[in-house]
């Protein structure tokens, strides 16, 4: 089977050869992995087999101007296409820092509003014209991501406190925010689908949660957020392909709102946070695919992980409806052996 065949067959809840192995290095784990004997010129899915997604979007920023404001050996401090100045380490797979944001209330999301403008340039034209062969002829799953709700509006373009606050106090102008990005996004896509780039899965970002609860309530979930996640899911069912919601953090709270949206999977099931795989599978498994749920933590430890799939792979396989992969990515703790280690593992236990 390649990726395409197994993925497909996950999403309706059938068993496939094994389940699906799909996830994401840090650059600082593929260069080690390299520096450990990876051939520089392989893809890491060629060289573990592990399964291949090919991922693309489009732009909606407001394509304001990017500028480097300052810089020494350590860290450069740099403006965005969305309106944000971050500061950016230089140190390999660092996190940037969120220093100000040039919007924060409604005349400059006006401002913001006009600038995400629908040119054709927004659509990655060349590239797929390009790739999209190869990626349909190796039999690789289709990914095209989206960009809305409420993680892309508080971490790329407004912060988190502002966005927040605003989401008791101008719940107005945050529906505005979530719907001009979803519509933008919508319109890009039915672009590109009409002229015949057809791709397998909707997915996108909307981190709700942190270790142990949700950034705001069911309620507000309900009322702000799940129309817009809802109309996503349902533009992707009429096009015949299935969404997939990724949203880190602990999201128990919110997985019966989520399940009415008619979202097919949710993705990464952070253990760290205090998410549950087993439990979810038992409870939701006929319904929602699962990927992920495998504690990043314990990657670097062969005696844990390998515990840790044993104990979970052969629960959440069951029926289908399961991808492997870490609850978050693959940091550079671990090692080339470790990631052998691992893959091997996973299709021996997860052999249907």
């Amino acid at each position: 089977m390649n990726s395409y065949e197994r993925v497909k067959r996950m999403y309706e809840h059938r068993e496939a050869d094994r389940v699906p192995i799909i996830d994401k290095p840090w650059n600082g784990t593929l260069r080690r992995w390299r520096e450990e004997g990876m051939p520089a010129n392989v893809q890491w899915e060629d060289y573990f087999g592990a399964d291949k997604v090919a991922i693309f979007n489009v732009d909606i920023t407001p394509r304001y101007e990017r500028k480097i404001l300052e810089e020494n050996d350590r860290w450069y401090i740099e403006t965005s296409d969305w309106g944000v100045t971050m500061k950016h380490f230089k140190e390999e797979d660092s996190t940037p820092e969120f220093l100000d944001y040039k919007v924060v209330d409604e005349e400059s999301w006006a401002d913001a509003k006009k600038r995400m403008t629908l040119d054709d340039d927004r659509i990655p034209w060349e590239r797929l014209k390009k790739e999209y062969p190869r990626w349909r002829a190796e039999g690789q799953w289709i990914r095209a991501v989206f960009w809305f709700g409420f993680d892309v509006t508080h971490s790329w373009m407004m912060g988190t406190e502002n966005v927040l606050i605003a989401m008791m106090e101008e719940p107005e102008l945050i529906e505005d925010m979530f719907d001009t990005y979803l519509n933008r996004n919508i319109s890009l896509y039915n672009r590109l689908w009409d002229a015949g780039y057809h791709f397998d899965e909707l997915f996108w970002y909307d981190d709700m949660g942190y270790k142990g609860t949700t950034f705001f309530s069911p309620n507000l979930y309900r009322t702000l957020l799940k129309p817009y996640h809802t109309k996503a899911v349902q533009w992707a069912h009429d096009h015949g392909i299935v969404a997939q919601l990724h949203s880190c953090g602990d999201v128990r709270t919110l997985v019966p709102d989520i399940l009415e949206t008619g979202v097919d999977a949710l993705n990464p099931l952070e253990v760290k946070a205090g998410m549950d795989p087993i439990a979810l599978k038992k409870q939701y498994g006929q319904r929602l695919l699962l990927r992920g749920g495998i504690n990043a933590v314990n990657w670097s430890n062969t005696e844990a992980i390998l515990a840790e799939i044993n104990q979970k792979v052969p629960v959440l396989k069951e029926n289908g409806g399961f991808i492997f992969s870490s609850d978050h990515s693959i940091p550079n703790s671990v090692s080339l052996e470790n990631m052998k280690r691992i893959v091997e593992e996973v299709k021996r236990v997860g052999k249907y």
